[in-house]
């Protein structure tokens, strides 16, 4: 798959076909790729815990809310389509620098390409609850949890429509439920000089 195609597929998938779990060779691979996204200082202040535990994994999805742009909880998977790996990244709050967001997209995006590469969807959660995180994945006092990746093998697509600036960027699921995800023109995002 081309650079193009590999970036325009890996969209968020929230439908995921629960009776096919990841291999552990595909589990390897996406950790892996953590080591090449760039950080800055090379602090390395994320640390990461592979959700593997398939009792985890469903109290893990328990504890997260989805698809915020959708009524009715249209969004979240169903029993059959839940993920069937996690990865919680957390944040060493000793260590972290101001461009801690920046870290954590840029280690995001190898996690999520990587598993594309394989067709294995992703779907990033930031509505967790450090708390609650945790409880059920017992980390060290001085981490936090903000984020937790969803994987598994899509039962749905995602593609994108290209709208105007100033159209609605809401997703929303077309009528074979397939999620449909808006983006404005790049002429109405980047201003050439």
């Amino acid at each position: 798959m081309s650079l193009e195609n590999l970036l325009e597929w890996r969209r968020s998938y929230r439908k995921f076909d629960e009776s096919k779990s990841l291999s552990k060779e595909d589990i390897d691979e996406i950790l892996s790729s953590i080591k090449f996204a760039s950080c800055a200082n090379n602090r390395q202040y994320l640390r990461f815990i592979s959700v593997e535990s398939r009792d985890v994994v469903l109290e893990i999805f328990e504890n997260t809310k989805w698809a915020a742009s959708l009524a009715d909880n249209m969004g979240r998977p169903k029993e059959g389509e839940r993920p069937v790996y996690f990865i919680a990244i957390l944040s060493d709050e000793e260590k972290k620098l101001r461009f801690n967001g920046i870290d954590e997209g840029l280690v995001i995006s190898n996690l999520t390409l990587t598993a594309a590469e394989k067709g294995i969807g992703s779907c990033i959660i930031g509505s967790v609850s450090d708390k609650k995180m945790r409880e059920i994945l017992n980390y060290e006092d001085k981490y936090s949890c903000e984020v937790v990746i969803a994987f598994g093998y899509p039962k749905v697509k995602s593609s994108i429509k290209e709208i105007d600036a100033g159209e609605d960027q809401s997703y929303y699921l077309d009528e074979d439920g397939n999620y449909i995800v808006p983006k404005y023109k790049i002429k109405d995002l980047v201003r050439r000089i």
